[in-house]
């Protein structure tokens, strides 16, 4: 085996969720994209994922050390409101709406555990949408919370540098 190889940690994934049709919805895919035209860290192993709306890129993922979903998430405070939670702080009988597709991302989830490709830890990072409507651009107070979103999943990467 290599040292490059060695030297890596664990499989770090980026995973975009949403819908680019709807506005604020498309939030994660927005994030994603972003990443994926930036040049990923050297000693780091990053995959970056445009998830959609569908939970068949969790099938695809192999191997993941820590997965970290952006997406949108409906948590009841104001828009542009940022969350950071594991889908441990998540119960399926929960009757709080999570996502306008929760279960895609919590399904997914578990099709990866019981495949037995669970990551070490999940994180998600989840954005209070304002608008989710016929659009494809993002309003303006969701547009200016990309930078504090993309810092905490760089803070993300580099944390499990040093796990």
């Amino acid at each position: 085996m290599g040292s490059s190889v060695s030297a890596k940690k664990g499989k770090v994934v980026i995973m975009g969720v949403g819908n680019l049709l709807l506005k604020d919805e498309g939030l994660g895919v927005h994030v994603a994209q972003m990443f994926m035209e930036r040049k990923p860290p050297d000693d780091i192993d990053l995959e970056i994922i445009d998830g959609g709306v569908s939970s068949d890129a969790f099938l695809t993922m192999k191997d993941v050390d820590k997965l970290i979903v952006v997406d949108a998430v409906l948590g009841g405070c104001e828009p542009g409101a940022v969350y950071r939670f594991n889908p441990d702080d998540v119960k399926f009988e929960d009757e709080v709406e999570l996502s306008v597709h929760q279960w895609g991302l919590l399904e997914g989830l578990k099709i990866m555990e019981l495949a037995g490709e669970k990551p070490s830890e999940t994180v998600i990072i989840g954005v209070e949408p304002k608008v989710v409507e016929w659009g494809m651009e993002l309003t303006p107070e969701i547009e200016k919370k990309i930078p504090e979103i993309i810092d905490l999943v760089l803070s993300e990467i580099y944390s499990k540098r040093s796990n």
